[in-house]
């Protein structure tokens, strides 16, 4: 009879237990995707999409109730897109070119599609040629035998600067000293006169870049690209076009006639659609306050956002554009 009683007593006693339990308030984040904190892949910290990646986070944070966003400093696109694809991050920046690779499972991406959808295509990433004045690089050909950087290894940047230099009728890996440095790296090479010229991809004007140009007027030139652009749109089609870089982003004599390739906003296709959803939203709604983290935050709309083919829009950012 006693072990009856001490079992009820248990039993009672455990439900007591849960019931406090249960009426106990719940810690931030219970119950939202990877319990409301959300990782964005930017690039490199003296870049476009590092400003725009913060400014992305600091809105999510302060709009999103229940989510907490941070961006954090990468390889850029090809590192990007894997990340999202992986499950290490659930926002990244991209061009469209890697992106469009990566869904496809062409190139660096050959025979591994990566599984990504997008929220929109926000604003152009402009290809950047910077010579150092004093290694005699006056036209594209020049490159030939001097020490290029192409960006990090898996970027965006690196990918599309072997295709303009093919396009240009060089090797990159037998006709050029190739070096494969991130931003903070070229520049300062550029500076120490261990690198002669560099590639770039970024927005208008990219942090890093523009820090050179000023550090010493005159002693690093952007070179014109338009020339490449045919033979480039030939071989992969429509995603690149031709753009120029107006005198006032770099306080340069004339505007820089150049290619120019569009940006994505990618995340997993596993993301909850309201939260898709709503992570587009903010894109619009709060525009002016990403504007002011960096001009490129002003250089997008409702009318070429959902514009990211091949890769197709997330089912919640679909509904936000169709005015859901």
């Amino acid at each position: 009879m006693r072990s009856k009683v001490r079992n009820l007593a248990l039993v009672l006693a455990a439900a007591l237990v849960l019931a406090a339990c249960s009426s106990l308030p719940q810690r931030p984040g219970a119950g939202l995707w990877h319990s409301g904190r959300l990782f964005i892949a930017t690039g490199n910290s003296t870049g476009v999409y590092y400003s725009i990646g913060g400014g992305y986070a600091d809105l999510i944070s302060k709009h999103l109730p229940g989510y907490e966003a941070r961006a954090e400093p990468t390889g850029a696109s090809g590192e990007n897109v894997q990340r999202v694809a992986g499950g290490d991050m659930d926002i990244a920046l991209t061009l469209a070119d890697v992106a469009a690779d990566a869904y496809a499972g062409k190139g660096p991406f050959e025979g591994e599609p990566q599984k990504i959808v997008t929220l929109a295509r926000v604003y152009k990433s402009y290809i950047h040629l910077v010579v150092r004045k004093s290694a005699n690089i006056n036209k594209f050909s020049d490159l030939h035998g001097k020490r290029v950087s192409t960006g990090s290894v898996g970027s965006g940047v690196d990918i599309v600067a072997g295709r303009v230099l093919s396009a240009g009728g060089l090797n990159p890996d037998a006709d050029i000293v190739r070096q494969r440095l991130s931003l903070p790296e070229t520049t300062k090479g550029m500076q120490n006169g261990t690198t002669d010229a560099f590639f770039f991809t970024g927005g208008l004007p990219t942090p890093g870049i523009s820090d050179l140009i000023h550090s010493s007027p005159g002693g690093f030139i952007l070179l014109p690209l338009n020339s490449l652009l045919q033979p480039l749109t030939n071989r992969y089609g429509a995603v690149y076009g031709g753009a120029k870089i107006p005198k006032a982003a770099y306080d340069t004599p004339t505007d820089i006639d150049t290619i120019a390739i569009g940006n994505l906003i990618v995340v997993s296709p596993d993301m909850p659609d309201q939260l898709a959803h709503d992570l587009t939203k903010i894109l619009f709604e709060y525009q002016s306050e990403l504007g002011k983290v960096h001009p490129e935050g002003n250089n997008y709309d409702k009318v070429t956002a959902p514009q990211t083919d091949p890769i197709p829009l997330h089912p919640g950012a679909a509904r936000y554009y169709r005015g859901g």
